[in-house]
Formats: structure tokens, C-alpha cells, sequence
């Protein structure tokens, strides 16, 4: 029996491997060919002001900062509102809530920004705003969607053994929705990321400002090295949360 179970354990462990590290590989692979292919031209004044590690680098951070600490806020917030949601004093109010997450992520993502910059400010924080509304449903609805999936027999048989509502919530409930939540929370992150590149036309910075300033100044050297950036950044946090969500998911499920 020990050895079946070192022989089975063997290649999945070898598949989960080469499942985290293929991607790392693959976009570093992907950025050494961006720098080769930079390295090659021949660079104007404008596009060596642009195409420095200082610069792009400087906007890098710019773009994590506004998905994760939007990704953070949308997370407390939706979660949360899943979970009251889901409790019986609250669920009349539940068409009228979807119904307002529903406004933020069908109305396009410039339309937020630039709505809450008029009525607002430019920059960070009403970038921020925009970016949860536009993210909002997805993390509510895979929180509202896990919690209803636990099976009733198992709550009540927690009950009857003298648990409260509060320990039911928090050992048996949120534990078993996890899955469903981080898929949420996966998918939230990921429309961050992307959404984040319209926020440089709301001076909120980012990798969209690289593109910005490739289209304005026809520079199509600067476009092309602020998108595939942009897709780099984009398949790393994916990774990442893959990774997370793994490691985060209750054993057994």
C-alpha cells in the first residue's frame, strides 16, 4: 500500500511541478525576448526617456499598487456583503443589492473612470472606487454562491450539536465555500489588473500610461513594450493567485 501511494504521489507531484513553474518560465522567457528585441533598435530621444528601467519600472508598481489594494477593499467589502446576504433577515434586500452590483460592471470600465473623475477628482483613489464597483459582482456572487451550496443537513446537524450561528459561519460554512470565494476573488483580481490600464487617462498612472504616450506620440516601440508588460503583469498575478488559491483551499476538498 506504501508503495502505490509513493508511486501515485510521485507524478502528481511532479505535474503540480511543472504546473508552477511553467508559467514563471514562459514569461521570463517572454520578457528576455522584449529586452533583446528593445536592445536591437535604434532608440530616439522620446522613447529613451520612456523606455528606461526607472520609468517602466516606477509604473509597474503604480499598476500592482491599484489592482491589489482594489482587489483588498473589493474582497472585505463583497465578501461580507455575501455573507449577510445569505443570512434569512437579509435576503429580501437581495434582488436590490445585485441589482446595484449589476450597474457597476455593466457600465463600461472608462465610463466609471471617467464619470468619477468629472464628479470626483482625477487620480488614485477615484481609480480605486471605479476599479471595485467594476469588480464587485463577481467576489458577491461566488461568496453568496458558495455559502448556498453547503448542504442545510450539515448546518442543522452543527446546530444540533450546540454550535452557534457565528461558529456554524466561520467552521463550517465560510471553510466549505472557499473554493467558490477564491475563484471569485481570482477572477476580481485578474479584471483589476486589465481595468487598471485605463486608469492613466484619470492621471492614476500604470502601465497604461506607457501605452498612452506610445499612441500619442506614434512611438509603436513604446506601445508594444507597455502591452506585453501589461500581459506579463497580468499572467504573474494569475499565477500567483493560482498558487494561493491551492495552498488557501481546505484539505480534502
Amino acid at each position: 500500500m506504501t508503495s502505490q501511494a509513493k508511486a501515485s504521489t510521485g507524478p502528481q507531484g511532479a505535474a503540480r511541478l511543472l504546473r508552477y513553474l511553467a508559467m514563471p518560465i514562459f514569461l521570463g522567457l517572454a520578457c528576455l525576448a522584449l529586452y533583446l528585441y528593445v536592445s536591437s533598435q535604434q532608440l530616439d530621444s522620446i522613447e529613451k526617456r520612456i523606455l528606461n528601467a526607472d520609468f517602466l519600472f516606477a509604473r509597474v508598481i503604480e499598476h500592482i499598487e491599484l489592482a491589489v489594494v482594489s482587489t483588498i477593499i473589493v474582497v472585505v467589502l463583497a465578501v461580507t456583503t455575501g455573507i449577510l446576504l445569505t443570512r434569512p433577515g437579509t435576503r429580501r434586500v437581495t434582488p436590490v443589492i445585485i441589482g446595484l452590483a449589476n450597474i457597476g460592471q455593466a457600465v463600461p470600465s472608462i465610463g466609471l473612470l471617467v464619470l468619477f473623475a468629472i464628479t470626483w477628482d482625477f487620480g488614485f483613489w477615484p481609480a480605486i472606487v471605479a476599479l471595485v464597483a467594476y469588480s464587485f459582482l463577481s467576489i458577491l456572487r461566488n461568496t453568496m454562491v458558495g455559502l448556498q451550496q453547503v448542504d442545510r443537513s450539515t448546518i442543522e446537524a452543527a446546530r444540533g450539536m450546540g454550535m452557534t450561528k457565528t461558529a456554524v459561519l466561520f467552521r463550517i460554512e465560510l471553510p466549505l465555500a472557499v473554493p467558490i470565494i477564491l475563484a471569485g476573488i481570482r477572477t476580481a483580481l485578474i479584471i483589476n489588473v486589465g481595468t487598471a490600464t485605463l486608469a492613466a487617462f484619470v492621471d492614476a498612472g500604470g502601465l497604461g500610461t506607457v501605452i498612452d504616450r506610445g499612441i500619442r506620440l506614434g512611438r509603436d516601440l513604446v506601445l508594444v513594450v507597455g502591452s506585453v508588460l501589461t500581459g506579463v503583469l497580468a499572467l504573474s498575478i494569475d499565477w500567483l493567485a493560482g498558487v494561493a488559491e491551492d495552498i488557501l483551499r481546505p484539505k480534502g476538498l
